[in-house]
């Protein structure tokens, strides 16, 4: 049924390992225009296509960097997105008429399944309304989008839960667009140093999750330093991570009481919209986490959901 509802120009919530995603037909304008639709997303955010393997997905790529190539077979099928030169058999409304696509290869069995039985890339921004709390479990696709969505396949968790690292790829340097599922500390034990700046160009975001308002709740987010914790509020809640914050605060979502950076990212979405959902809590508190690894993806995230 999904690949029919697919091959018709509709929507399918599909499970990554990263977040679920509003997927469509990838290269079908009219597919494209629908997942803009339902997400409310403005058009001028530019979307990622989803492929079966590598060899697809430099298919639709003008040209192909060794460097890009060293890092697919590092890191694909998983959570790292490449920004490239792109063919005319991409849409513009794909790209939102930037000259390059963004595209990766998932790592998810159900999401590879799917995939295959298409035959062709899907794009796939998380299902949820644009600049809300990204979805990491099919319930939480059916309560964001609820009947826009004919189908959503149930891939259970998440087991990533961050979008994917996004990078820009040249043959000269490579650029880090988004902080995501794999740490510029592993990309660089591959490839070596890369461009840590985070890029909008003329106002307009070459890659998802630019936007400096973005993955937000819609209660207050209040952010503070690192190993700093909230002040007593009775309707305070609060995203924790490690020891801190166990008794400060009579709501607590707690993303690793080990202080495990890999299990805080697959927590943090879940976490995020569970005090979002409370109603004992007025406003939600979070401190930033030391930058290193995941924590640099969390705190991003983190930022552009306080910047109210």
């Amino acid at each position: 049924m999904a690949v029919e509802l697919l091959r018709a120009g509709n929507v399918v919530g599909m499970p990554t390992e990263t977040v679920y995603g509003l997927a469509g037909d990838g290269l079908n304008p009219a597919a494209l225009a629908r997942i803009f639709e339902v997400k409310q997303r403005p058009l001028y955010d530019p979307l990622i296509l989803h492929f079966i393997d590598a060899e697809s997905a430099f298919a639709i790529a003008q040209e192909v960097p060794q460097a890009a190539r060293t890092l697919a077979a590092k890191f694909w099928p998983g959570p790292l997105t490449l920004v490239l030169p792109k063919r005319d058999v991409v849409p513009g409304l794909a790209t939102s008429g930037l000259s390059k696509v963004a595209i990766r290869v998932p790592a998810h069995p159900l999401a590879q399944v799917l995939l295959r039985a298409f035959g062709g890339p899907l794009a796939a921004p998380s299902a949820n309304r644009f600049g809300r709390i990204s979805p990491t479990d099919a319930a939480a696709v059916r309560t964001e989008l609820g009947a826009a969505v004919p189908l959503v396949l149930d891939g259970g968790p998440c087991r990533i839960g961050l979008e994917s690292t996004v990078l820009e790829v040249d043959a000269s340097e490579i650029r880090l667009l988004r902080a995501g599922g794999i740490s510029v500390e592993e990309i660089e034990r591959v490839i070596g140093p890369i461009e840590r700046a985070n890029i909008v160009r003329g106002n307009r975001p070459l890659a998802p999750g630019q936007l400096a308002h973005h993955y937000a709740p819609r209660k207050p987010l209040r952010l503070l330093a690192a190993g700093d914790e909230p002040p007593y509020a009775a309707d305070a809640g609060w995203l924790a991570f490690g020891a801190a914050g166990r008794d400060s605060v009579r709501v607590v979502e707690n993303l690793s009481p080990m202080g495990d950076l890999r299990e805080a990212a697959a927590n943090f979405f879940r976490a995020l919209r569970t005090l979002d959902d409370d109603p004992r809590v007025g406003t939600i508190y979070a401190a930033r986490l030391s930058p290193e690894g995941l924590g640099l993806a969390i705190n991003e995230r983190l930022e552009r959901a306080a910047s109210r």
